[in-house]
């Protein structure tokens, strides 16, 4: 009999274990974060945090309604659902009280997401030339050059970037092959490859500068960068004060979003954004479409005053 129990006791382990590696290690580690915070407030307020119960999650949303983005509320609901089933406890996190409180909170508050604002060519250039003309540190220089042209061109995600590797690279007659390994929507690691063509401009060509960068570097194994993917968001507000831009509009995300935007400004198609930036569903990259469109689409073009 304890031999049974032993053996349920092990698998009853390795199956929360399983749970946690089908998510990745920042994932999880986000998950924690979210479910600690909400561990605090059930403590404070002498509520049952784990199992707890749909009014209780509830009763936090509306505590966290006050002064976070609608977008804050609807991750923690995932965070804390997640939480419970790694602990094997069921939560209903479409319960009504849950789903209309949140419909409640959104008439109120909005859902509007404010988010950093696209890093486009001309600012893009701005930021690429003062780093030429002030950045007298050569190794930054060189690599912070060819890291944001990277970014850029690859609508790479910051933890993307930062990751690459210099296995993961291809050179070919056309440009560039990088091989992803692993992205927030493949968890699962299956891998995409990135194609950068060479561009016509060799001063702001992303495949000439990454060249520039591991030569410079004598690179031939680990990661091209080596630095964290919070750093990727510090160098961008560094160059944007430089050239004169607002860097509190400005962050990691800039090079993704601005790469989306300026492709649909230019008139690619959707697929191609999409194959490009990996995401899984239109509703982003259509949000980037729409942006593109305002002035090209508006229907103040038609009135001639």
């Amino acid at each position: 009999m304890n031999d049974i129990i032993t053996d349920v006791k092990t698998l009853e382990l390795e199956t929360i274990k399983n749970l946690k590696n089908s998510k990745a290690n920042n994932t999880v580690r986000a998950y924690e974060a979210d479910f600690k915070d909400f561990t605090i407030f059930c403590i404070k307020h002498g509520l049952k945090h784990l199992p707890t119960e749909p009014k209780i999650l509830s009763i936090y949303l509306t505590h966290l309604s006050k002064n976070n983005k609608f977008s804050t509320l609807k991750r923690r609901i995932a965070s804390i659902k997640v939480i419970h089933k790694m602990k094997g406890h069921y939560l209903d996190s479409k319960h009504p009280i849950i789903m209309e409180n949140l419909l409640g909170i959104k008439r109120i508050n909005g859902s509007h997401q404010i988010s950093k604002k696209p890093l486009l060519i001309n600012d893009l250039k701005k930021i690429l030339n003062v780093i030429d003309e002030k950045e007298i540190n050569e190794f930054k220089r060189i690599r912070n050059k060819s890291l944001i042209l990277l970014g850029f061109s690859g609508g790479f995600r910051r933890s993307e970037l930062v990751n690459i590797e210099y296995d993961d690279l291809e050179f070919v007659d056309e440009g560039i092959k990088i091989f992803i390994k692993r992205s927030k929507t493949d968890q699962i690691g299956e891998g995409s490859i990135k194609a950068i063509p060479y561009f016509e401009n060799i001063a702001y060509c992303p495949v000439i500068k990454l060249q520039d960068w591991i030569k410079y570097k004598s690179i031939n194994s680990g990661t091209i960068y080596q630095i964290s993917d919070k750093s990727v968001s510090l160098i961008i507000k560094k160059y944007a004060i430089l050239a004169g831009l607002d860097p509190n509009k400005y962050g990691g995300h800039s090079l993704r979003s601005g790469f989306a935007t300026a492709a649909a400004e230019a008139g690619a198609e959707e697929r191609n954004i999409m194959a490009m930036t990996g995401h899984k569903t239109t509703q982003m990259v259509r949000r980037y479409i729409k942006e593109a469109n305002l002035f090209k689409n508006n229907a103040l073009n038609k009135i001639k005053i």
